[in-house]
């Protein structure tokens, strides 16, 4: 999985953002890739996301990886809302 994890992270080099660190490690069923929250304040949680070997070794990696990467920011930020009509304590 390191070598895996190796073409995931050589992917995200690819990748900066002001708000946004990226990562990848080593998992049992594939790659984890990691989203943390730059800046120090306000403390978020951290964003994993898994990728499995079939993914990362397709042809279509790249466009995929992109892809899934910016669904993924998408969903993180959505989960950042602290409080929204869905999410509002009664």
């Amino acid at each position: 999985m390191n070598t895996l994890a190796e073409k995931v992270r050589a992917e995200l080099t690819q990748y900066e953002h002001p708000l946004f660190i990226f990562d990848a490690r080593p998992a049992t069923e594939g790659v984890e890739v990691v989203i943390q929250y730059s800046p120090p304040e306000p403390q978020v949680h951290t964003y994993v996301f898994l990728l499995r070997p079939r993914e990362i070794e397709s042809k279509q990696f790249p466009w995929m990886f992109q892809k899934q990467l910016y669904d993924c920011l998408h969903d993180f930020i959505i989960e950042m809302f602290t409080c929204n009509p869905q999410r509002q304590d009664v």
